[in-house]
């Protein structure tokens, strides 16, 4: 079996690791890293669970072979304090709790691009990730309330 090197940036700290050029940045971060945040929800880009960022841009890590982040930078659900998971816990936007690391990376990802609310709903730009739990509204309302969008409606 062959191997290539990938060094990148993951949550900050810099990564070297020689792997197999078919190894998914998924199986990478779970299984070699120990990163278990990440979750494989359908393993097909479908479910939005794996959601990581990637040079700032969410992406299934589910779809994305290892070896094409050399360079790049890499933030899981790891990176994520603590404290920015209140509105989750708040609202009961969590239950089995498979969903909530790519529902939360995707979350954030809105927060931190504002302008997207000017064409789009929360609810449309949270589609890519899928909760067989909730239903959907306490998450709509947890990520309305972790943006700043006042009281969620009642």
């Amino acid at each position: 079996m062959s191997t290539v090197q990938v060094v990148f940036t993951l949550n900050g700290a810099a990564v070297s690791l020689d792997l197999d050029p078919a190894e998914r940045l998924l199986d990478t971060l779970r299984y070699r890293l120990g990163l278990t945040g990440t979750k494989e929800g359908c393993g097909e880009g479908e479910c939005g669970a794996c959601t990581v960022y990637l040079d700032g841009l969410p992406v299934n890590s589910c779809l994305v072979p290892t070896y094409q982040v050399r360079g790049a930078r890499v933030e899981s659900v790891e990176a994520i304090a603590a404290e920015r998971l209140g509105p989750f816990l708040a609202q009961g936007a969590t239950q089995c709790g498979a969903c909530t690391p790519g529902v939360v990376m995707t979350a954030l990802w809105i927060g931190a691009h504002p302008e997207l609310l000017e064409t789009h709903t929360i609810r449309e730009l949270m589609a890519g990730n899928l909760c067989r739990c909730t239903g959907y509204d306490g998450i709509v309302d947890a990520v309305s309330t972790a943006l700043g969008h006042g009281e969620p409606p009642v």
